[in-house]
């Protein structure tokens, strides 16, 4: 039944991601094509000016699609929900008890549609929105990393630590999601122990390395090209909860800040995940802001 209420809710959305995917593939590989013929050869601002517009222009459809996710796609749900609730409740008792199964089904089928429609609203705002590059404590955006994880830390009774974390350059709304979504990962795929978890930050080749080691079920490195894929899921809903997001945008989120995430991880010992914030990338970025 998980499995058909997933193709359920797949088949819903494939339609509106199919038309943002292809619209945006067909403008990136426009300009990748294009932009370089024109730059080596005609060198002139005008294909510079046309090449920017046609970025701008693919930028602003994914914002039209980001819209469309946060109200078009979920008002129809609500609705449905809203509707079987009250169909449950005012004619419960007149149902078998395979037809208020039947009820809970599509409830929860709406409710994990709803739940990929915003988990996608997330990943699209990884990408488009504006970001602000600032100095902040990269121990401030884990305490509200944390914060936002406070009813599943004391659930699942998690200890969790960490060194002395440096001042970055970085975007906080957007670098706090990075240690939400891993951290929250590492509580939810724990053993049979309570989840035990480490963040670390270390200065390398110019760039500030952060790890969030854990003790859970581990990963298999066959799947290392996998996890990081959008909806791409290593355990059905029936196991662990989820929509095979939150990695996907923890990638975005870091590789937009010009730095790299990866993982070390043993099946039943735990995992750490690493990511990279390069010095300069942010700085440059930081001067960016400040002269816009």
């Amino acid at each position: 039944m998980d499995s058909c209420l997933d193709l359920l809710a797949f088949a819903c959305l494939s339609a509106p991601l199919a038309w943002w995917y292809s619209g945006r593939r067909a403008r990136a590989k426009a300009v990748n094509e294009t932009a370089p013929v024109q730059v080596q050869d005609e060198r002139s601002s005008g294909d510079l000016a046309r090449v920017n517009a046609e970025l701008l222009r693919a930028n602003a459809e994914l914002r039209d699609f980001a819209h469309i996710a946060s109200h078009d796609l979920q008002e129809p749900l609500r609705m449905i929900t809203s509707y079987l609730q009250l169909l449950e409740r005012h004619y419960g008792e007149q149902l078998d008890p395979e037809a208020q199964e039947f009820i809970s089904f599509a409830v929860d089928g709406a409710t994990r549609m709803k739940s990929l429609i915003q988990d996608l609203l997330r990943f699209s705002q990884a990408g488009t929105a504006v970001a602000s590059f600032r100095p902040v404590s990269a121990g401030v955006l884990l305490e509200q990393a944390l914060s936002n994880l406070e009813v599943a830390i004391e659930e699942s009774r998690a200890q969790i630590s960490s060194d002395a974390l440096p001042v970055i350059v970085a975007d906080s709304n957007l670098l706090v999601q990075v240690f939400q979504n891993l951290i929250g990962n590492a509580i939810k795929f724990h053993g049979d122990h309570p989840p035990s978890i480490h963040i670390t930050a270390t200065e390398q080749d110019s760039s500030w390395v952060f790890a969030i080691r854990d003790n859970g079920i581990g990963i298999d490195q066959q799947h290392g090209a996998r996890i990081f894929q959008i909806f791409e899921r290593l355990h059905g809903a029936d196991q662990y909860p989820g929509t095979g997001v939150g990695l996907a945008i923890a990638q975005k989120v870091v590789e937009r800040h010009g730095g790299a995430i990866w993982f070390e991880s043993q099946v039943g010992t735990g995992t750490t995940f690493h990511f990279s914030i390069p010095i300069q990338h942010a700085m440059a970025m930081a001067q960016t802001n400040s002269t816009c």
